[in-house]
């Protein structure tokens, strides 16, 4: 199984010396992947006093796309993840552009995640459908593969219309690896029938929803084996141990890949450096 650590968005802070400090540091102590999540607007409470999310206008979030552009310059090996990209509150073109431009720069290091997201308020400011996104979401995927392996391209489907155009530069590989949020019946379907790799929540029946990605990929003739598995891991910073036991569990039931989560335990800035370097030393042996 192949660790990795999760980016503390909302806990790292603006000082870019820290943020490159936090991937070089992850780089250097062995991670293999940094795991970065997205939120373009938070919601103010102040507006809304029965407000659900987990987040809101007061948590910080760096934009994955310029955070990456940025760390591509400073790492050479660590692989940068997105888990994930809120893709149908954007465009799809430009999102294509985005990741291949980080993917040249990273010379070839990007996995795309990508989800539908929780939170109307981004769709709404950002102009997009809240209503539709999952089904666009597939078109989505289709047409951005479409432009990373061809020069130019034409396309004609339900929310997109391309004319003989196409991405400079493209991605070393002609491909970026797409890979799935989300827990509902439907994305698990969608994940065996056409991603890369999914990033489930660790949950009571992670077991059951793993066998139907396998099944969904069988029907659609793919190799369910071919389709990575992500859960992220919060770390107990009281017991490592326990944590690495989770890791164990996890690698036992065919998760391909884990990222260790500091967020949530009271650090800030550099304390979370301290964190990773910590827990390598108890389960860094557990990583290929």
């Amino acid at each position: 199984m192949r660790i990795g650590v999760v980016f503390p968005q909302t806990e790292i802070g603006a000082d870019p010396a820290v943020v490159a400090e936090f991937a070089t540091t992850a780089e250097a102590v062995g991670y293999r992947h940094l795991v970065v999540f997205d939120h373009v607007l938070g919601a103010s409470t102040a507006s809304r006093p029965d407000w659900q999310g987990p987040y809101t206008a007061e948590n910080m979030f760096h934009e994955p796309f310029v955070l990456f552009g940025y760390l591509a310059g400073l790492t050479e090996r660590l692989e940068l993840v997105t888990a994930i990209v809120i893709l149908p509150q954007r465009q799809t073109a430009l999102v294509a552009k985005q990741a291949a431009c980080v993917d040249v720069l990273a010379g070839g290091r990007l996995r795309l995640g990508i989800g539908t997201g929780w939170n109307a308020v981004e769709y709404e400011a950002l102009g997009e459908n809240f209503h539709n996104r999952g089904a666009r979401s597939e078109e989505q995927i289709d047409v951005m593969r479409k432009l990373w392996a061809n020069e130019a391209v034409s396309y004609t489907g339900r929310w997109h219309k391309i004319t003989d155009a196409g991405l400079n530069p493209l991605p070393p590989r002609r491909r970026i690896p797409v890979w799935l949020g989300g827990m509902a019946p439907q994305v698990i379907e969608r994940v065996g029938r056409l991603a890369d790799g999914w990033f489930p929540f660790f949950n009571p029946n992670l077991a059951q929803q793993l066998q139907a990605v396998r099944a969904a990929a069988e029907k659609a003739g793919r190799a369910a084996d071919a389709i990575g598995i992500e859960c992220m891991a919060p770390m107990n910073h009281g017991n490592p141990g326990k944590t690495r036991d989770q890791l164990q569990r996890l690698a036992e039931m065919g998760v391909t890949h884990t990222a260790v989560v500091t967020m949530n335990a009271g650090l800030a800035g550099r304390a979370h450096l301290d964190a990773i370097k910590r827990f390598w030393d108890v389960a860094g042996d557990l990583s290929d």
